[in-house]
C-alpha cells in the first residue's frame, strides 16, 4: 500500500505539460519514492512530491508494484521529459580509490559489507574530482521499468551524488564534518575532514537510540570528539525531531544543512522542503 507523504507544486499537470524544456529527478528506496520537476527554461523547481510505502520490510519485487501504481495515478509521471535522472538509495554500495580499482573485482568490493550473488549486476561511476569510484548494485527491475516509461535516463547511487556534491562545498572546511541524510528507516552517513572523504556508509535504525549509536560509533572509530566535529542533518528530519534532539544532547555542534542551490523554486516550496529533499534537488 502507498501512503502519500507530501506534495508540493504550484503547477498542475496541465501547466507542467506546457513547459517545453523540463527535467525530472527521481529518487527511490525500498520504502519511499520522490521526484521533482525542473523548468529548464528558467531554472526553477516547479513540482516536488514524495511518497512513502507502508511496508517496512519491502523487496525489489514489491517495490516495482508500488512504483508502477504511482505511475498509473500521478499525472506528472505520465508526461514526456527532455531529460531524466534517477538515484537508487540502498546499502548495496562501496567506494574504491581510483588507483586500487579493478573492473574485475566489482562483486568483491560490494560484498565486503553485503551479501552479493553471482548473478547480481554491479555497476560503477567515476567521481573524477575525488579520484574514486562509486560501485553499487542497482535495482534492475526498476531501471527496466524506467526505460519503458522514459526511454533513456541517467542513474547513480545516492551516496555518489551526496559525496560529489558535499565534497565540492565542504572539502576545504577547517573542521571535520559529519553529514547525515535521514530516510524513513535508514540513513547515510558521510564524513569529510582535511580535504578527504573518511567514511560513507548506510545504517538502518528503528529507534532514536539506534540512530545516535551509529553516529557516535562512527565518530569514535574515526577519533572524532563530539565537541569538535560539525554534525549536519538533511533529509526527513528537522530541529523538533526526536532524532535531532537526542543528537544535540551528545554532540556539541549540530545543525541543519544550508539550502544552497543554483536554481529557483516555486513560492510554495519551503526551506524545510528544500532540506528534506536536498540530495534529490542537487542530483540535477
Amino acid at each position: 500500500m502507498i501512503l502519500k507523504k507530501k506534495e508540493k507544486q504550484t503547477n498542475n499537470s496541465l501547466g507542467l505539460k506546457a513547459i517545453n524544456n523540463k527535467h525530472i529527478s527521481i529518487q527511490f528506496s525500498l520504502d519511499g519514492f520522490s521526484f521533482c520537476v525542473f523548468n529548464k527554461e528558467n531554472n526553477t523547481v516547479v513540482a516536488l512530491r514524495s511518497y512513502s510505502f507502508e511496508e517496512s520490510n519491502n523487496s525489489p519485487q514489491r517495490l516495482i508494484t508500488n512504483i508502477s501504481s504511482l505511475f498509473k495515478t500521478c499525472d506528472a509521471l505520465k508526461l514526456n521529459y527532455n531529460t531524466v535522472s534517477v538515484t537508487h538509495s540502498n546499502d548495496l554500495f562501496a567506494f574504491v580509490p581510483k588507483p586500487l580499482f579493478n573492473e574485475k573485482n566489482l562483486h568483491r568490493y560490494v560484498s565486503f559489507n553485503n551479501k552479493v550473488y553471482r548473478h547480481d549486476l554491479v555497476v560503477y561511476d567515476l567521481i573524477e574530482k575525488e579520484e574514486m569510484y562509486s560501485v553499487f548494485i542497482p535495482y534492475v527491475n526498476i531501471n527496466n521499468f524506467f526505460i519503458d516509461q522514459f526511454g533513456s535516463f541517467n542513474y547513480k547511487h545516492i551516496t555518489a551524488n551526496a559525496v560529489e556534491h558535499l565534497m565540492s562545498i565542504y572539502k576545504y572546511s577547517l573542521k571535520p564534518h559529519v553529514f547525515v541524510n535521514v530516510e524513513r528507516n535508514h540513513f547515510q552517513l558521510i564524513v569529510i575532514s582535511e580535504k578527504k572523504l573518511l567514511l560513507c556508509n548506510s545504517y538502518p535504525y528503528k529507534t532514536k537510540e539506534d540512530f545516535l549509536y551509529y553516529i557516535l560509533f562512527a565518530a569514535e572509530q574515526l577519533k572524532l570528539h563530539p565537541e569538535t566535529f560539525e554534525l549536519v542533518f538533511m533529509g526527513a528530519i528537522d530541529r523538533n525531531s526526536p532524532l535531532f534532539e537526542i543528537a544535540h544532547k551528545y554532540v556539541k555542534n549540530v545543525s541543519m544543512i544550508e539550502t544552497r542551490f543554483t536554481c529557483e523554486f516555486n513560492a510554495d516550496i519551503t526551506e524545510s522542503d528544500k532540506r528534506e529533499h536536498y540530495l534529490l534537488i542537487n542530483q540535477n
